[in-house]
C-alpha cells in the first residue's frame, strides 16, 4: 500500500465519521446522513482528482464507498449518535484532525504526481482536505467550516507546503509522510485547544 493510499483511506474514514456526525447535529434523515457522509469523505478527492484530469477515484474503485458505508453503519450500531455534543468531544476533534491531514496530503501528493508547480500543490491540498466538508456546509445552510473555525484551512496549506518542500529536497518518503502527518495532526489540535485564529480585518 503506498503512502496516498494509506493517506486516502485514514481521511475517508475520518470525514466519513465527521459528515455522519454533523448530519446528526442537523437532525438530518437517514438519506441526508448518508449523503453528508458521502459529501464529506469524498467531494474533496473527487475535485481534486477532477483538477488533476483524472476519473475520479471514487469512480473506478468500490474502496471509498465501502469505507463510507461501514463508517455510517458502525458509527449507528455503536449509536453514537445518541451521544449529547459528540462534535465538541476530543475523539471527534482528533478524528477531523486526522482527516484534514491526511487529505491534505494526498492532495499534495497527486499534484506533485502530475508535475504541477508550487501553487496547484497549495491549492489541491486546500481542495481535498476542505472540499467536502465545504460542500457539505453549503448544502445544509450552514457557515463553511473554513470560514469561521479557528485556524484549520491554514493547516491544510501548511501541510501541503511541507510536503513539497520535501519532494524539493528529494526527502519524500513514507517515513517523512508519517512524521508531516503527526506534525500537522498536532498543529491542528494545538489550534483548536489554544483557540488560535488569524487576525481579522476591523474598522
Amino acid at each position: 500500500m503506498t503512502a496516498l493510499e494509506l493517506a486516502d483511506i485514514i481521511g475517508i474514514i475520518c470525514f466519513a465519521l465527521s459528515g455522519f456526525l454533523i448530519a446528526v447535529h442537523y437532525k438530518l434523515d437517514i438519506l441526508g446522513v448518508f449523503i453528508s457522509a458521502f459529501l464529506t469523505a469524498l467531494g474533496g478527492g473527487m475535485t481534486r482528482d477532477v483538477l488533476a484530469s483524472k476519473t475520479p477515484y471514487v469512480f473506478t474503485d468500490t474502496t471509498p464507498v465501502l469505507l463510507v458505508m461501514a463508517t455510517v453503519l458502525i458509527s449507528l450500531i455503536l449509536k453514537l449518535h445518541k451521544i449529547d455534543d459528540l462534535e465538541g468531544k476530543t475523539a471527534f476533534i482528533i478524528s477531523d484532525a486526522v482527516g484534514l491531514v491526511s487529505f491534505a496530503i494526498t492532495g499534495a501528493l497527486v499534484a506533485i504526481d502530475n508535475e504541477f508547480n508550487f501553487l496547484g500543490v497549495l491549492i489541491l491540498a486546500f481542495i481535498t482536505a476542505v472540499g467536502g466538508g465545504t460542500i457539505r456546509d453549503i448544502l445544509i445552510n450552514r457557515v463553511p467550516s473554513i470560514l469561521v473555525s479557528e485556524f484549520y484551512a491554514t493547516v491544510a496549506i501548511i501541510v501541503g507546503l511541507v510536503t513539497y518542500g520535501l519532494h524539493l529536497l528529494g526527502l519524500h518518503s513514507l517515513f517523512t509522510l508519517i512524521l508531516v502527518f503527526i506534525a500537522g495532526v498536532a498543529l491542528r489540535l494545538l489550534a483548536y485547544y489554544r483557540n488560535w485564529h488569524l487576525p481579522t480585518l476591523s474598522k
